[in-house]
């Protein structure tokens, strides 16, 4: 085979790395990491009266559903949203939990699917455990937004949760309505 031959065919497998190389980085960079979504919540706050909060809440909102359901509980957890959510309008907080809540929920049934069912029962006794806890609470001031979510873990529930998943958190959820039913 002639050198130049080989040059050529050496040049074409570097430009191909090159490309390879420049997409990996550019998929990594616009991977939306809890961190990365924080960093977008703290450096674009909502002004009153501003045109760009709608876009500002599309974007949270389309990122917040980028997130595994890990990160997610990780960035919920960590309360990092919280400022954010407080400074939305009412209709814009029901806006945001309209994009949001179905992924939410859809990825919480996936993994409550995934866990072994040992898992899921420890799962469903410690949250059973916090219910009861709340119990004899009253708080007859349940917004729009608690119901919408309530409404919305519910339909995720028997929409996306496997029949095993559903004999396992039966108990749970007959606590759920019984809470509620206290609320009435």
């Amino acid at each position: 085979m002639p050198r130049s031959l080989w040059l050529k065919a050496a040049l074409v497998l570097v430009a191909i790395w090159l490309v390879a190389g420049g997409a990996i980085f550019w998929a990594r960079s616009v991977k939306v990491t809890p961190e990365s979504l924080a960093a977008y919540v703290e450096g674009h706050p909502l002004v009153d009266g501003s045109a760009d909060r709608t876009q500002i809440l599309e974007r949270v909102a389309d990122q917040m559903n980028q997130l595994s359901y890990e990160q997610r509980r990780e960035f919920r957890m960590g309360r990092k949203l919280d400022g954010f959510f407080r400074s939305l309008t009412p209709a814009e907080q029901g806006s945001f939990l309209d994009r949001t809540l179905p992924t939410g929920f859809k990825q919480m049934m996936e993994s409550l699917n995934k866990m072994q069912p040992e898992q899921r029962k420890r799962f469903v006794e410690r949250a059973l455990r916090d219910m009861r806890e709340k119990e004899g609470e009253n708080d007859a001031n349940l917004d729009q937004n608690a119901r919408k979510m309530i409404d919305q873990g519910f339909k995720s529930f028997y929409n996306d949760a496997s029949l095993e998943t559903k004999m396992d958190v039966a108990p749970l959820v007959e606590q759920i309505q019984k809470n509620l039913q206290g609320l009435r």
